[in-house]
């Protein structure tokens, strides 16, 4: 089962300390095969919306950067229950804010 966690932007700025646990939590998984790609997101981006034939365009993706994605995280697991434990264990590195994880199907 493969998951994909996306984690909104924290009010806190990252520290030494933030950059050595999460550079630990990844090599962790990553050594374990559970890690299959992560990587951090642009603030801005583009929306794109179609209805019939026409499609528009338009810069950004959210009306406030609080709610835009700042990374992701592609993991692959046996159980939701354990992708939810590898969430948990990943917002306790990265203290308050808000991920969404939804399993990726194909």
């Amino acid at each position: 089962m493969r998951y994909l966690m996306i984690s909104k932007p924290s009010a806190t700025p990252p520290d030494a300390k933030l950059f050595a646990d999460m550079g630990a939590f990844i090599e962790e998984l990553t050594a374990a095969g559970v890690l299959l790609a992560t990587g951090g997101l642009e603030p801005g981006g583009v929306t794109m919306r179609s209805e019939g034939d026409e499609i528009t365009v338009t810069d950004g993706p959210f009306a406030e950067a609080k709610e835009a994605a700042a990374g992701f995280a592609l993991i692959e697991v046996g159980s939701k229950e354990e992708a939810i434990e590898l969430g948990r264990r990943f917002r306790k590195i990265v203290g308050d804010g808000e991920s969404t994880m939804q399993q990726v199907f194909g």
